[in-house]
Order: structure tokens, then sequence, then C-alpha cells
């Protein structure tokens, strides 16, 4: 009897923790975008619209729900390159540098965020290259294993079509999320500022 009280016990913390971190798709079965050109990827981008499994990011983006100005260079000779991102925060604009490295399949990225001990690996699923991209990011915790999905739409301007936006929804719905709970970015105007550098280590690091 106490075996099938622990058991139960053991399903429900399984349950809540579903619930609470959401649909995590396995990265064997994620469609990239064909043909994947990293030269045409980099360039300026503007985050416009970010949901998430992740509840404590989902809050954080609530309280401060303001377009992200990116930048993506390459870093040469080895093809990595790093993001750029900047956006107001209690007035102030904040900057900070994510190193991406490359993998042996276009299209997809490997950055670790070592203030939350997390492996992410970034897959750009759809994109033009001239007006919209849409990416998602599979973040594993570590060492709890702890696994959530962020999906994210960036544009070259500071908005996108409603046939871009509709196209969005139908990714966010089928990778098992609400389409309600996707948070449109506003524009608050320029961000200018101190720029607040990550320390380069063997790993990249990022937000």
């Amino acid at each position: 009897m106490q075996g099938a009280v622990s058991l139960g016990s053991l399903l429900v913390l399984g349950l809540a923790w579903m619930l609470q971190a959401g649909p995590v798709l396995q990265d064997d079965l994620i469609p990239i975008q064909e043909n994947f050109d990293l030269g045409q990827f980099m360039g300026k981008w503007n985050e416009v619209a970010v949901v998430s499994s992740c509840p404590y990011y989902m809050e954080d983006k609530r309280e401060n729900p303001v377009i992200v100005a990116l930048d993506l260079q390459q870093v040469a000779p080895d093809g990595n390159f790093t993001m750029t991102s900047a956006r107001f925060r209690n007035g102030t604009c904040k900057h900070r540098s994510t190193n991406y490295r490359l993998t042996d399949t276009p299209g997809r990225f490997f950055n670790h965020v070592a203030r939350f001990g997390a492996d992410v690996d970034s897959f750009v699923v759809h994109s033009n290259y001239n007006e919209y991209a849409m990416t998602l990011l599979l973040s594993t915790e570590q060492p709890s294993g702890t696994k959530t999905s962020k999906i994210k739409l960036y544009s070259r301007s500071k908005s996108v079509s409603a046939a871009v936006l509709e196209d969005f929804k139908t990714l966010v719905r089928d990778h098992g999320l609400s389409d309600d709970a996707i948070i449109m970015n506003q524009n608050i105007g320029q961000c200018s500022g101190e720029q607040e550098t990550n320390p380069v280590s063997t790993q990249p690091q990022g937000d």
C-alpha cells in the first residue's frame, strides 16, 4: 500500500511538472528552413513576438513586452556568430551579447546560458531572410534536466504582415502551445546606451 501511495505521489509530481513546463519536441523531429543560408540570416532583426512553455519567462516578458533589437554578426574564421540584443528595461537600455556555435545541421545553433546552467539548441524554422524569421529554442537546464521551449518571430522592420503573423500562430499551435499566449512586443522607441557583454568562455553564453 505504501508503495502504491509513493508511486501515486510521483505521478502527481510528474504531471505538475508537465503542466508547468509544457510540451517540448524532440530536436530530431523539428523541421528546419530548407537550404538555410547563414549569410542571408545575418544582420539586423527585431524580436516582435514570442511564446514559451516556461511560466517564469512568460511572466518576465509580460512585465516588459518591448521589441528587442538584434544584430547578428559572423565571427571569422570559424563561422560562428554573435547576437547582440538591445532592449529597454526599467527605463534603461540594456545590451547583451550571446555567442552561438554552429552545428553540422545548417539552421541549427547552440549556446550555453551560464546563469541558468542551460544548454540551448536554436532552430530557424522559416525565413525569407529579407522580411521575417521564425525560430524555435529548446532549453535543457543542468543538472535537473528540465526542458522548456520558446518560439520567436523576428522581423527586419518592427512589424510583420497579417499573413506572416497567421503563419507564426500556426507554427505555435503545431508545437503544442496556445496562440492566445503569444506576447506581441511593443515598439517604445530606439534603444541606445551602455553595452553589457557577457565574458567569453569555452562555451557560448547568452540569455
